[in-house]
């Protein structure tokens, strides 16, 4: 997943500056933004912003202020660059939750270091577990608002476990987690092959998944997730298993039922100007979604809003 680092700045000095420093990290990716400007990085939700304070117009209190009261980046770290060095002015600044406040001349292996941990940290608060180190519910529901709000045209996909109750009953729960983590690998890996800089795959909670792409590919991409599940997910079956093709748990009233090997059921939404909201993406989400679950093995259903 790619990292977009929005620098507050009239001059580009500092931004050059700082992209050299990076010049080798491929998935960091910056982009300079006038003070005018603000309210596009705001919209993109960035995630981390750095400002040069003595390029500011405004007051830097007031600019940290609105940037962490936006409901959208309420969770979007910021850095102050400064000459400024008096200690009431460094405190007043920290205290609108800005993460650092890096004094000038810089010395770029401490700035390089300070935006590397960031990120690392911002990484670790994203996950909904330690479990997949996915994105989860809030990460989920601001990248979806961003891609609303500017208008841009993308799939979702919603992805989930069959029989995966079944297995947990049978092999319990830490096998199941295996099953987890081994089914959030499969979809970021072939989402990443699919749209590496765009993709987005975020963990909702339990065996449901959700993944974006920007391009129109959704095909391509559900056919290689399930053919890389049904494939792999075999090394969590014995032999006997996998020869008779489901597993024996015994039910509630005590008797024994047949449950087919996990699969994996996609639900496919292309995202037009015909989408308002994320609720009512999410609404056709679970439609196709349930549609694909009622189909049995590993399969995806697309809804039939075309991308215009």
């Amino acid at each position: 997943m790619i990292e977009y680092i929005y620098i507050i700045d009239k001059d580009i000095d500092l931004y050059n500056q700082i992209k050299k420093l990076f010049k080798k990290d491929e998935n960091i990716n910056f982009r300079n933004v006038k003070e005018n400007d603000l309210e596009i990085a705001l919209k993109n939700i960035p995630s981390l912003i750095i400002i040069n304070e003595d390029n500011l117009k405004s007051n830097i209190v007031d600019v940290c202020n609105k940037i962490s009261e936006n409901e959208d980046n309420r969770i979007t770290p910021i850095i102050v660059i400064s000459s400024n060095v008096e200690h009431t002015h460094k405190v007043d600044v920290l205290k609108t939750s800005v993460e650092h406040y890096i004094k000038k001349p810089l010395d770029e292996e401490y700035l390089y270091y300070t935006i590397i941990n960031i990120i690392r940290l911002l990484n670790i608060n994203r996950t909904v577990s330690p479990l997949t180190g996915l994105p989860g519910n809030v990460q989920i529901e601001a990248e979806m608002k961003k891609r609303l709000m500017n208008k841009e045209k993308f799939i979702m996909l919603y992805l989930d476990l069959d029989n995966f109750k079944a297995y947990n009953d049978f092999y319990g729960f830490v096998q199941g987690d295996e099953i987890i983590k081994f089914t959030a690998r499969t979809i970021l890996k072939n989402v990443h092959e699919i749209d590496k800089e765009n993709g987005f795959v975020g963990h909702i909670g339990g065996d449901d998944f959700v993944a974006i792409i920007s391009n129109d590919k959704y095909e391509e991409l559900c056919q290689n997730i399930i053919l890389d599940f049904d494939y792999n997910v075999l090394d969590y079956y014995s032999q006997e298993q996998i020869e008779k093709g489901y597993i024996e748990v015994e039910n509630r009233k005590g008797v024994m039922e047949q449950f087919p090997l996990t699969s994996i059921s996609i639900g496919v939404v292309k995202v037009n100007d015909n989408f308002h909201n994320i609720l009512e993406i999410g609404e056709v989400g679970a439609q196709v979604k349930h549609l694909s679950k009622t189909i049995q093995g590993s399969t995806y259903v697309a809804n039939k809003r075309k991308m215009s």
